[in-house]
């Protein structure tokens, strides 16, 4: 009776530990808006690199930035993925309780100049005395948008008009029915209008506006405190997922991230893809350089919207992302 008691009791214990091993942390995770410009993301997801980790992702989207930093700072989300731009805003508020960032997702900006006819020819000069439908005033495209422009010569406002009052899902609708001359669009919107001859790339703000961390994963100080080993497995997944995005082609990596953007047609995905790819877009492993965070700090600042930069330890945490380089082949 005993023997069978032992038995039984180890084979308990068995099956417990095996269910708890089963079992996955779950994360809440909430991206600023849900695109194609975050590629790496939906590959980590769909090729089960956050599952292989022991995470559980529960994925939601705030559609703007001021709503993903609150969706962190509210705890109703424990990971942000957003520009770094809030975290430096939120400190320099005096909270105590920061965002802070541990992983680059993308470096460079996402977002296309498109033109109503093709400019084989075209250069930064040419939009003198044109219109732009721009976006949100203090938004990161916004920002890097009238940045590039005055380090080539144009100064918005003066040498160029700007529409930044449209909302950001009404410019590519507004462009098509006769409102401006260009049009700042962020993909998959500029592959659409050119694939219905209603407007043409003719540049692209990510490869003019230099390596910038345009967006990166953020959490509380006190998430990352308390749950370093979390922090650690997201890290590693999201790494994976960088190095096998630029491993593999566009086509099979649309093969993959097609269930999140199961509305788009084959061709735009893997046109975008393409594009984004071809550029650099996303970051190559997750380290957030000081370089980078300085320079985007630069374009907040001509920009108006910040007096002072903040230093690069106070909102970065690069060691999860290091480590990941450091021991994933």
């Amino acid at each position: 009776m005993k023997k069978v008691l032992t038995v039984g009791l180890i084979l308990f214990l068995l099956t417990a530990t095996s269910l708890t091993c089963m079992a996955k942390r779950k994360v809440r995770l909430n991206e600023v808006v849900h695109s194609i410009f975050y590629t790496p993301q939906y590959v980590a997801l769909h090729k089960g690199f956050f599952k292989q980790e022991g995470l559980k992702i529960e994925l939601s989207t705030a559609w703007g930035g001021d709503k993903a930093a609150t969706a962190i700072m509210s705890d109703h989300a424990d990971i942000a993925l957003i520009g770094p731009e809030p975290s430096i805003y939120i400190y320099q508020q005096g909270a105590e309780n920061y965002p802070v960032n541990f992983a680059q997702l993308t470096q460079k900006a996402g977002s296309f100049l498109l033109a109503r006819n093709p400019m084989p020819n075209f250069t930064l000069k040419d939009l003198k005395g044109k219109k732009i439908i721009g976006n949100r005033p203090g938004g990161a495209p916004e920002m890097v948008m009238e940045y590039v422009l005055r380090h080539n010569g144009v100064e918005p406002f003066e040498d160029v008009q700007i529409n930044t009052s449209l909302d950001f899902s009404a410019n590519a609708p507004a462009f098509k029915n006769g409102l401006g001359d260009f049009v700042q669009l962020f993909e998959p919107k500029a592959s659409k209008l050119e694939k219905m001859r209603a407007g043409h790339v003719v540049a692209s703000f990510g490869e003019l506006g230099g390596e910038v961390p345009y967006t990166a994963y953020m959490a509380r100080e006190d998430y990352i405190i308390n749950n370093p080993k979390v922090i650690q497995k997201f890290t590693n997944a999201i790494y994976r997922a960088q190095k096998w995005t630029y491993n593999h082609s566009a086509e099979e990596i649309a093969e993959v991230i097609r269930p999140s953007f199961s509305e788009l047609e084959d061709d735009i995905l893997i046109k975008v893809i393409k594009r984004y790819k071809a550029q650099n877009t996303w970051a190559h492993n997750p380290i957030l350089e000081e370089a980078e965070l300085d320079h985007w700090q630069d374009i907040i600042i001509e920009a108006g919207e910040l007096e002072r930069k903040v230093d690069y330890e106070t909102i970065v945490n690069a060691k999860f992302a290091e480590e990941s380089v450091k021991s994933i082949e």
